[in-house]
């Protein structure tokens, strides 16, 4: 019953890629971003606060149907590449790729901006009173200290990547080894009335759900309980 199929583990791979990649790209991209929100106030704030935790609230098929107008042959995005030369993002990995670094935004974000309030600004206005660099102040003060927050940024982001659905179906489709992830190829499985095949892989997506969420809750109660 839950033995895996060939199709299943190139669904895994491809899954397992894409939510490496996001992570990295928003550990990336979030820190900058995060850092601003947590410790800036300014009119725009606000709106780039607002921006950023939309993907929580907005149906992912809305977001995966501008996606695709936007990434697409006929789109602005696709247009600009295929005048270089190159081929839109639609029902590609990359298209794919780029959907889901935009719907886990929040997921990296907030976490961090949490950490860094926390943090506060006193550290690193030490560190560079003594010389050091923004470069030297990321790598020997705010990670160390907001690894925590770093942790379940990761975390979280990889996890909800895993379960991204309407985001990648509507931009990237069901392509085998391409874009067809483990949450589409679920749909694929239950829409062929393939219940068996459905069955072992969404129990495999609970189980490992659940586990994430009960290393995430239990590292914030060590952090909270080691805080002054």
């Amino acid at each position: 019953m839950f033995e895996l199929s060939p199709q299943d583990w190139q669904a895994i791979a491809v899954t397992l890629k894409l939510c490496t990649l996001t992570t990295v790209i928003l550990l990336v991209l979030a820190t900058p971003l995060a850092w601003w929100l947590a410790h800036r106030q300014s009119p725009s704030r606000t709106v780039v606060q607002a921006l950023v935790a939309l993907p929580l609230v907005l149906p992912p098929t809305v977001l995966g149907f501008y996606l695709l107008i936007a990434l697409g042959p006929r789109g602005p995005v696709g247009q600009a590449l295929e005048a270089m030369g190159l081929t839109h993002l639609a029902f590609s990995f990359e298209g794919i790729l780029v959907a889901s670094v935009i719907y886990s935004l929040p997921f990296a974000v907030q976490p961090l901006m949490e950490s860094f309030r926390h943090l506060g600004t006193r550290p690193v206005e030490v560190a560079a009173s003594l010389g050091a660099g923004s470069v030297d102040r990321l790598f020997t003060v705010i990670l160390p200290l907001c690894r925590g927050g770093f942790i379940v940024a990761a975390t979280l982001t990889f996890a909800h990547t895993l379960g991204e659905f309407g985001v990648i179906l509507m931009l990237g489709g069901s392509i085998p080894g391409e874009t067809q992830v483990l949450s589409v190829l679920i749909y694929d499985y239950a829409e062929a009335m393939d219940y068996a095949a459905a069955h072992r892989l969404s129990l495999g997506l609970l189980i490992f759900a659940f586990l994430v969420l009960v290393a995430v809750y239990s590292f914030n109660r060590r952090v909270d309980g080691v805080r002054p």
